[in-house]
């Protein structure tokens, strides 16, 4: 029953994905790409200071990764860099099955655990999360700049 209300949640992100499409002058625009399986995405994220003010993501891929990134934008709006950093070490230590990670405080993020039953899903899983994390461990320190100038950061899952 568990299982059937996460992949129907899964599901709903994929079929209507929230804030796909790319936010007005990102601060950090990271990209996501897995070439063994053919998933690619964009992130690109608004900063108020180190607060996520938007952040949308644009990419193609399989149902997990797609659904995967709009869970990861719904989830990571309104919290601080150092923040979205915990969250993606949280959503990567569930998919990898860790006992420690508290399921009440990822939500609804908690639907992606089904994806450890198939391990070669995971990466689809993290695709979105590890962009994050690398787009956000190159850019918090970056100054912003407009338009093409932004910082941009490439990240290739094997």
């Amino acid at each position: 029953m568990l299982d059937n209300l996460y992949r129907e949640i899964i599901l709903d992100h994929y079929r209507s994905p929230k804030n796909r499409g790319e936010v007005e002058d990102p601060d950090i625009r990271t990209k996501g790409v897995n070439p063994l399986c053919g998933d690619e995405l964009e992130l690109t994220i608004q900063l108020d200071g180190d607060l996520i003010h938007g952040i949308k993501f644009d990419g193609h891929g399989c149902s997990i990764s797609q659904a995967s990134a709009s869970m990861l934008t719904e989830r990571v709006r309104g919290l601080r860099l150092s923040e979205a950093g915990k969250l993606v070490e949280m959503v990567k230590e569930m998919l990898k099955g860790s006992t420690e990670v508290n399921l009440e405080e990822l939500g609804d993020l908690e639907a992606l655990q089904g994806v450890r039953n198939f391990p070669v899903r995971i990466k689809c899983a993290t695709l979105a999360w590890n962009a994050l994390k690398v787009g956000i461990e190159d850019g918090a320190n970056s100054h912003k700049h407009a338009g093409p100038d932004s910082h941009e950061t490439v990240f290739t899952e094997h």
